[in-house]
C-alpha cells in the first residue's frame, strides 16, 4: 500500500487493492506468496464466484492479485507470478447506463430560485452542467479547485486516473452555471481552495454530491435512474453520435486505450439502429 500511494494513486485505488488483497488472504490463509500455485489462484477465484461475487468484480480482483505478485517478483520474493495465464469468468456484458438528450435537458433544467436553498441549487446545476459538458468522473469532479476552469479559453484542467493531466473544453451552459455558483460560493466555503463545497463549507464528499443529484432527479421529475457516472457516458455517447470521431472522445474522457472508448460505439450503433426502425420504408415493424 505504502509503494501505491508512493507512485500517486488515489486514496480510492489503493483502498480497493486492500479489499482484494484481504480476499486473497481470506483464500489462501498465512500460505507464503513463493508458494502459491496458478492451480490455487483459480480455486481461489472458484471460491469467490461460488459466493456469487460478479465476474466484472472477480476481474478486478484478478488483476490487483496479478499486480500484487508482480510487486512482490520485483522484490525478488517470488520466482513466477501464479496469476499469470489465469482468465477471469465470464459474465454478461452490460452497456452503460446513458440518458437522452431530453432527458438530460429536463435535468438541467435551470429551477425558479428557492429562498430556503438558492446556494444549493446554484452549486448543484454547476456541478452536473460541468459533469455532463466535460465527460468528468466524480472523483475528478470532486477534485477540481478554484482557477482550473478557465472561463475565457472555455476549458477545464483536470486530474483524472494515474494523475494524468488532460484539458477539456466547457460548454456555455456550464461556464454560465458556474459563473452563478462562483457569485454565491463565498457565503458558504470556508478556507478551501475546492471549487464545489459541502454544507460544513469544505470539499464536497462523493456520497454528497450523489445523494444532490438524485434529489436534482426527483425534484425535475426525472424518471430514469441517474447517478454520477451516467452523466459521463451520456457525454460520450452524445458526443460520439453527433461527431462520430472515436479519438476525440477517447481524449477527452481519459482513456488510456481506445479499446475503452470503443463500448460508445455500440451505443451510437442502437441509436443508428433505432433511427432505422422508425425511419426506412422497410423497415421491419412491432
Amino acid at each position: 500500500m505504502r509503494h501505491l500511494r508512493a507512485n500517486g494513486y488515489s486514496p480510492a485505488t489503493v483502498d480497493t487493492y486492500a479489499f482484494d488483497l484481504r480476499h486473497l488472504h481470506d483464500q489462501v490463509g498465512e500460505a507464503p506468496p513463493a508458494s502459491l500455485t496458478s492451480p490455487m489462484i483459480r480455486r481461489a477465484l472458484a471460491s469467490l464466484r461460488a459466493q456469487g461475487i460478479h465476474p466484472k468484480t472477480l476481474a478486478r480482483t484478478l488483476s490487483v492479485w496479478r499486480s500484487f505478485f508482480n510487486y512482490l517478483a520485483r522484490q525478488d520474493q517470488i520466482s513466477a507470478n501464479p496469476c499469470l495465464g489465469l482468465r477471469p469468468p465470464k459474465g454478461e456484458k452490460h452497456l452503460p447506463n446513458t440518458l437522452s438528450v431530453d432527458q438530460l435537458a429536463k435535468l438541467l433544467l435551470p429551477l425558479a430560485v428557492d429562498a430556503e436553498e438558492p446556494v444549493w441549487m446554484c452549486r448543484d446545476l454547476a456541478m452536473f452542467e460541468l459533469m455532463y459538458s466535460s465527460g468528468l468522473r466524480r472523483a475528478e469532479l470532486i477534485a477540481l479547485d478554484l482557477g482550473q476552469v478557465d472561463p475565457g479559453e472555455g476549458e477545464v484542467r483536470v486530474t483524472g486516473k494515474g494523475s494524468k493531466t488532460r484539458i477539456v473544453p466547457v460548454g456555455k451552459r456550464a461556464l454560465v452555471a458556474l459563473q452563478a455558483w462562483l457569485a454565491v460560493r463565498e457565503e458558504v466555503a470556508k478556507n478551501t481552495p475546492a471549487l464545489f463545497v459541502g454544507v460544513r463549507g469544505a470539499r464536497i464528499s462523493a456520497t454528497m454530491l450523489t445523494h444532490a443529484l438524485k434529489a436534482l432527479a426527483v425534484r425535475q421529475g426525472v424518471s430514469a435512474h441517474v447517478h454520477p457516472h451516467a452523466l459521463r457516458h451520456s457525454f460520450a455517447s452524445h458526443v460520439l453520435q453527433s461527431s462520430g470521431d472515436l479519438r476525440a472522445v477517447q481524449e477527452m474522457l481519459g482513456h488510456a486505450s481506445l479499446s475503452t472508448t470503443q463500448v460508445y460505439t455500440h451505443l451510437d450503433f442502437q441509436y443508428l439502429t433505432k433511427v432505422y426502425d422508425q425511419a426506412h420504408p422497410r423497415a421491419r415493424k412491432k
